[in-house]
């Protein structure tokens, strides 16, 4: 097995290289001791014994081989591009240690001066990707920040007039982008990320009290709705014996019901339900009678609708004092029938009764208006006056058309046409 050596205070005589190549780099003495060439001097890099100078210098050529093959695939990447320059440099650097002292045989000299050359060319790269870090990390902070700063205005808003759906979806919103940018984004220095954390926090614990206190408070309100509904159900369904009759209470205890409040969505629902059940019972009481009560009426709306048809010779009756006892003799069998349901069909027909009775009774005003002797003796008075004006003027047309005078004879005329029409419409 080949063993590290330090250089000897005096080089034993070198053996034969085992090629041209590897002499170039390399040799064996004697003793199995292994030598590398760096520049114009030779250093130990181990012994191997036990074996042959090939083996030897084998063994320790492919150490170097196996260094060349790093530095051959850092440099395939720094030129391919891709990988994180910093990561490249790391990788550089380490290697730079290991090829230092190098127990390896073959062109060191030359390793270095290009793992120093593939470190300089990843300087610039690298400071770009540090700015371009800070620059990723300073907008990471901001939009923490900006997350922060959204939960701390709500918090800040007066809690006890906020829509809670609203809040609650935002809050949810606003913590699931927290742990969004926590999981994918860059990481945040311990310091900055805990200060933020813990902004973030109270707001949200300030928010969180707030809704606990006020679902607490909502559950006390619900709990006492519930309570005044149960009530009002058991005195809804108190009212069942009474039938029809209990209907007007339970009207009333709807009232109450409407300013009770809500007692939560689900709980309302259960508890109206229940209320209208025994409101149903009272109203499918009512609606029974009126079934009764409508097959009750059937040969009253007979009756009616009989009378109706013999009150339609009031109108063919032209002596008023007949027409007028033919109605009166019909309106009182028309009491004497009852009262009629559906109450609609009750209302249309006193409609129908209701518009003979208004025809016979604007036939008796105008005759009343011409008939009574007040009038009349206006009238006559009238009509007296009319006569003589038209005598007047009938002389007075006479005269003129004895002159030839066609102006006058106008005049006389039209006075006389309308003196005759006035006489006319008063019946003389």
């Amino acid at each position: 097995m080949p063993t590290a050596a330090a250089a000897p205070a005096a080089a034993p005589a070198p053996a034969a290289p085992v090629n041209a190549d590897a002499a170039q780099w390399g040799r064996v003495t004697d003793d199995g001791t292994v030598e590398v060439r760096e520049g114009d001097s030779w250093r130990a890099v181990g012994q191997y014994p036990d074996g042959t100078a090939d083996e030897a210098l084998a063994y320790y050529v492919r150490k170097y081989d196996d260094l060349a093959v790093k530095l051959g695939t850092l440099e395939t990447r720094a030129q391919g591009g891709g990988a994180s320059a910093s990561d490249l440099t790391k990788q550089a650097t380490h290697l730079r240690g290991e090829a230092a002292d190098a127990a390896a045989v073959g062109d060191l000299v030359g390793l270095r001066a290009r793992i120093e050359t593939l470190i300089e060319s990843l300087a610039e790269a690298t400071a770009k990707e540090a700015a371009a870090a800070k620059e990723a990390l300073d907008a990471a902070i901001a939009e923490r920040t900006t997350i922060v700063e959204k939960a701390e205005q709500i918090a800040a808003r007066d809690l006890s007039k906020v829509q809670w759906k609203q809040v609650t979806a935002e809050m949810t919103e606003l913590f699931d982008a927290w742990q969004a940018h926590q999981q994918n984004g860059p990481r945040l220095p311990k310091g900055v990320a805990q200060q933020l954390w813990k902004r973030f926090r109270t707001a949200r614990s300030t928010v969180d009290k707030a809704r606990r206190v006020f679902f607490a408070e909502l559950d006390d309100v619900h709990r006492a709705a519930r309570d005044a509904k149960s009530r009002l159900i058991e005195r809804a369904e108190a009212l069942a014996p009474r039938g029809v009759d209990g209907i007007p209470s339970y009207r009333n205890l709807l009232d109450e019901w409407k300013t009770v409040g809500r007692a939560g969505r689900k709980a309302d629902d259960a508890l109206w339900a229940k209320f209208k059940a025994a409101g149903d019972a009272l109203y499918a009481a009512r609606a029974e009678q009126a079934a009764a009560e409508e097959a009750d009426s059937a040969p009253k709306i007979e009756a009616r609708e009989a009378l109706l048809v013999e009150a339609k010779g009031v109108a063919d009756e032209p002596n008023l004092k007949r027409a007028r006892a033919l109605l009166t003799r019909i309106q009182r069998e028309w009491d004497e029938v009852g009262r009629i349901f559906p109450r609609d069909k009750e209302r249309a027909l006193d409609d129908r009764m209701r518009s003979i009775e208004q025809a016979l009774k604007s036939r008796e005003d105008v005759d009343w208006k011409k008939n009574n002797p007040e009038t009349k003796a206006r009238a006559n008075d009238m009509s007296s006056q009319l006569v003589e004006a038209i005598e007047k003027l009938e002389s007075e047309l006479a005269a003129a058309e004895k002159s030839g005078d066609k102006k006058a004879i106008k005049q006389a005329e039209e006075a006389l046409s309308a003196r005759r029409a006035w006489l006319s419409a008063l019946g003389g």
